[in-house]
């Protein structure tokens, strides 16, 4: 984990490039906006756009999602100071926890590696996270940059901080971020579908649905292995 890590590189908005776990990181166009919060110096707003693409044999089309979260960041060491008076023995960077979509869940996030972009390294993050939800336990890792794709000059960096950590990038994969606009979002009032019951039971249910990302296996389909 980086230590000593500073919130404010974090403000503004970010692209999510590259994903390890396919229930939760791996969304179309992905990004995320980060604005320091009023209530406190250690705390950070983010907002998060993704797609969550109707496979083509159902119809195909995707629906928009725009939500956010509130980011706690832990101090950077086990001592406390005046910008983070919480001591953080957990070796965490930031945490957060609430609901989405009906559902609790708690997350701690890693910040493994980072460049601020004044050097030949072009700006990026590596994330890992460890989620709980009543169904269970959730992980994966992601990275941010500044571009849809992650900068070819940023990937050494990245493969080398996933290292470190255990992590193999190859492992990951590219996020969609192209962000087509060849069809309307099934959420569009002007697209004319996406507004029934069905498809909305769909989006929330169904494989690949909302619940897949927030809660894999709610299906018991790991209990079978």
């Amino acid at each position: 984990t980086v230590e000593k890590f500073d919130p404010r590189t974090l403000v503004g908005k970010w692209y999510k490039t590259d994903g390890l776990n396919p229930n939760y990181d791996l969304f179309d166009c992905q990004t995320n906006t980060f604005e320091s919060s009023a209530s406190a110096a250690s705390e950070l707003d983010m907002g998060i756009f993704l797609r969550v693409t109707r496979p083509p044999e159902l119809g195909g089309g995707y629906w928009e999602n725009d939500l956010s979260e509130h980011m706690i960041v832990d101090a950077a060491s086990a001592s406390a100071s005046p910008a983070f008076p919480n001591p953080n023995p957990s070796g965490r960077t930031m945490h957060t926890e609430g609901k989405m979509y009906g559902l609790k869940f708690s997350e701690n996030w890693y910040v493994l590696g980072e460049s601020d972009g004044k050097g030949d390294v072009p700006e990026f993050k590596l994330v890992a996270y460890k989620g709980h939800t009543l169904q269970g336990n959730y992980e994966g890792s992601f990275v941010y940059a500044k571009e849809p794709v992650l900068p070819e000059g940023a990937r050494g960096a990245v493969r080398e901080a996933a290292k470190r950590a255990g992590l193999d990038f190859d492992e990951f994969t590219r996020i969609d971020n192209t962000c087509p606009t060849t069809e309307l979002a099934l959420n569009d009032p002007d697209a004319g579908t996406g507004t029934s019951t069905t498809d909305w039971i769909d989006l929330v249910i169904g494989e690949g649905g909302v619940i897949d990302w927030v809660v894999p296996g709610w299906r018991g389909e790991y209990n079978k292995k």
